[in-house]
């Protein structure tokens, strides 16, 4: 039986990309809620489902490693015909083309063409509870994400946690999706197609596995896009206007205005959506003294726009990918990072003090504040006078 691979058991069947740890960090950019399908397999090793092809990624200080393992169809991902005695294949630069491939595929799916660096430092600048939060929350970069896999995971994120979304997207793709192999007794599924999604028998299927009411938004929202939109017009709206994206979204069965931001953030390439939930609610008010709600008990509309225009207003174009650097740091499971933030704050602090206070020697020794000969001097010449006066 295949095994999930470690990099410390070989390093040359592994691929790589330039890639360093402030433009990436691996731990915080798959374990922060925007997606669901990737585990850590080994210490710093995770294992996830790209485009039909299963995954492990690990990194160093300036490197993003990557093995990508052959399907039960065929090498890659891809479906290939089985070799023939007869034909002659060129397996070198088949081999080079597949590196390429999928070398385009991770750049594609990180956003490794966006400086985050870059980005850090517009946002730290401009917002200095920001800086403070970018200082331990390095590399946290937005996915681009199969805008289908991105909607129905979304659709069970409703009245739900992460650890609990994770079970469901995979019981999901095991019952729904196509078989790509096993490792370590661990089944891989592709994502379910919109097909498959949409059947008939589908909702009483996934209420037998646990899905409750999100059974039903699940297959209607699949069966409404194919029946009113075709099987493009998710793709296809990666190439409108951000709000018309999102309204559009909004038409379909257990899609809210939340939701729908988060498919066009992280699937639809709409950086400047940003999702509004009761923890991004909590941030506006706790952290940037948001108070246009007027003690408001619950999110309305009204609330969700007003803080999303706040945060564009502050962070500009990229405001989506801003606000997940803080929703991300707000998250339980990281609190031991947020906890160096504050020691570091107060180490700033002590530091701060002390400095203070050597400066304020320095200027009496300099002469700065009024001068006063030094006590030593003055007993000197003390014991001098005393001196002359018994001769």
């Amino acid at each position: 039986m295949a095994r999930h691979a470690v990099f410390s058991s070989g390093a040359k069947i592994w691929k790589s990309l330039e890639c360093a740890k402030s433009e990436l960090r691996l731990d915080l950019t798959l374990a922060c809620g925007q997606t669901f399908r990737w585990r850590e397999t080994a210490e710093g090793h995770w294992t996830g489902v790209i485009r039909g092809r299963v995954w492990t990624l690990t990194q160093t200080e300036d490197t993003l490693w990557y093995y990508v393992y052959k399907n039960e169809g065929g090498a890659g991902g891809e479906n290939r015909d089985q070799k023939k005695d007869s034909q002659k294949i060129d397996e070198l630069a088949t081999a080079q083309q597949d590196a390429e491939v999928e070398a385009e595929m991770l750049t594609d799916y990180f956003q490794l063409r966006v400086k985050l660096g870059d980005l850090y430092r517009e946002w730290g600048t401009a917002d200095c509870h920001f800086k403070q939060i970018a200082d331990i929350f390095t590399g946290v970069r937005m996915l681009r994400q199969d805008p289908t896999e991105c909607l129905f995971s979304f659709i069970c994120t409703s009245n739900n946690h992460i650890s609990r979304i994770q079970g469901m997207v995979e019981r999901l793709c095991q019952a729904l999706g196509t078989p790509l192999c096993q490792l370590d007794q661990t089944s891989y599924h592709d994502f379910p197609t919109l097909s498959a999604l949409a059947d008939r028998g589908v909702e009483q299927r996934l209420r037998d596995l646990g899905f409750g009411y999100r059974a039903r938004f699940l297959q209607q929202s699949a069966k409404q896009i194919l029946d009113t939109h075709g099987l493009q017009w998710l793709d296809g709206l990666r190439n409108v206007l951000y709000l018309e994206a999102r309204d559009a979204l909004r038409t379909l069965p257990g899609v809210g205005t939340k939701v729908a931001d988060c498919v066009c953030l992280m699937s639809l390439d709409k950086s400047e959506a940003v999702p509004v939930d009761t923890h991004v609610w909590q941030i506006a008010k706790r952290d940037y003294k948001y108070t246009a709600d007027n003690g408001q008990k619950t999110l309305t509309e009204k609330i969700h726009r007003d803080i999303g225009d706040f945060f564009r207003e502050l962070w500009g174009p990229y405001a989506g990918w801003a606000h997940s650097v803080l929703f991300c740091a707000d998250l339980k499971k990281f609190q031991n990072l947020k906890e160096m933030i504050r020691l570091k704050q107060s180490k700033k602090k002590e530091l701060c003090e002390g400095n203070c206070k050597k400066f304020k020697i320095k200027r009496e020794f300099d002469g700065h504040e009024k001068k006063k000969k030094p006590k030593s001097e003055r007993q000197k010449k003390a014991k001098m006078s005393i001196k002359t006066e018994e001769v």
